[in-house]
């Protein structure tokens, strides 16, 4: 009978081979499996690609007739629908397994417990729970869009000590280091979806993609434009990547990039909680935001931002220099926005602060 402690040794591991999809599983979640019989591992597996086979899948082929009369751990409660793959729930079931631990439950409402619960119906034993946090951890995005609708917002800042991201001339390049800017583009990858706004692209003409690091897609391109102001030819729409256009315009869209018509607020810009409605309904689980100081200012007080990931060079830029976030109204100390540190590291010669809400 396996133990507590040891059933905890072994989610480890399969929540370490669940972390080897962490750039390629998008919009699926990232899981990983491993398959144990009288204490040893006989199978192991990870989701590595969204419409390819899942985590169970790789581990049961792996583990053969060795899977009869197994354990299995697995990171996210084995799914119960036809999706782009059969149910890995059935697929257990026929492997002939004894019991299945899951870290979590699924989150999708097609799944839900119905997993488990198929499982449970065929004579297998289950659990969920074991190391639940680390599993929803890693799949924060799809986590978030499952329960909230939406894509979890990772604000991307590259600033100065006293916390400008470019001179008064619009000058930036380059404020911090290139190990910075390497680290970025992991981020970039990871995300699995870079969103700015139109005065970013007319700025500065940015590609959003991932490069200098081995990825096995590029991140979606999402574009914040009220006015579709963002022009035809910018280096944002090139092909090589999903690329979305949010606007409350009537423009035409560059061939291969897909218009969505969004709402506007009460100033008449788009309104950034409906946006993000609509990033989800197309299966988007995380975004980083990289953006000028308007639109971070915007998302940071309607409370949209889950986490930041800033990079402070050790330089001061002053007073002139443009700010990180323009946030208008706060007059009083009662009124700042409180964040916490939820981690530090040097990256190069910069720091690299990872912060989240209060």
């Amino acid at each position: 009978m396996t133990t507590l402690e040891q059933a905890a040794q072994w989610m480890a591991r399969a929540l370490r081979l669940a972390e080897r999809g962490r750039y390629g599983t998008h919009p699926n979640p990232r899981v990983g499996c491993v398959i144990v019989k009288d204490g040893a591992v006989v199978g192991e597996g990870w989701h590595q690609r969204a419409g390819e086979p899942h985590a169970e899948v790789h581990a049961l082929r792996e583990a053969g007739e060795g899977a009869r009369g197994a354990e299995v751990f697995v990171t996210l409660e084995p799914c119960s629908h036809h999706g782009r793959t059969p149910p890995c729930a059935d697929a257990l079931v026929r492997a002939g397994v004894v019991k299945v631990w899951a870290a979590m439950q699924d989150p999708n409402p097609l799944v839900s417990g119905q997993g488990l619960e198929r499982l449970h119906a065929a004579g297998i034993a289950t659990e969920s729970g074991l190391l639940e946090k680390d599993a929803q951890r890693l799949n924060r995005g799809f986590v978030s869009r499952m329960t909230r609708g939406r894509p979890f917002v990772v604000l991307k800042l590259g600033m100065s000590l006293d916390g400008r991201t470019a001179m008064a001339s619009g000058e930036s390049q380059w404020i911090t280091g290139s190990e910075a800017r390497a680290d970025v583009h992991r981020l970039r990858a990871e995300t699995g979806a870079v969103m700015v706004g139109p005065g970013t692209v007319l700025a500065d003409d940015p590609q959003l993609t991932v490069r200098g690091f081995d990825t096995p897609r590029q991140p979606d391109r999402i574009v914040l434009d009220t006015r579709a102001q963002a022009p035809a030819g910018a280096r944002v729409w090139a092909e090589g990547a999903r690329r979305l256009w949010l606007t409350a315009g009537a423009g035409a869209a560059p061939a291969g990039v897909e218009l969505l018509a969004c709402a506007t607020d009460a100033s008449g810009g788009l309104d950034l909680a409906a946006a993000l409605q609509l990033l989800g309904q197309k299966q988007v689980n995380e975004v980083l935001l990289e953006c000028g100081p308007r639109l971070a200012g915007s998302f940071l007080q309607a409370g949209l931002v889950d986490e930041v990931v800033a990079y402070v060079a050790p330089s001061f830029l002053g007073h002139e220099a443009r700010p990180f976030a323009t946030l208008p109204g706060l007059e009083k100390l009662s009124q700042r926005l409180q964040w916490r540190f939820a981690g530090v590291r040097q990256v190069g010669a910069d720091l690299r602060l990872t912060l989240q809400p209060v």
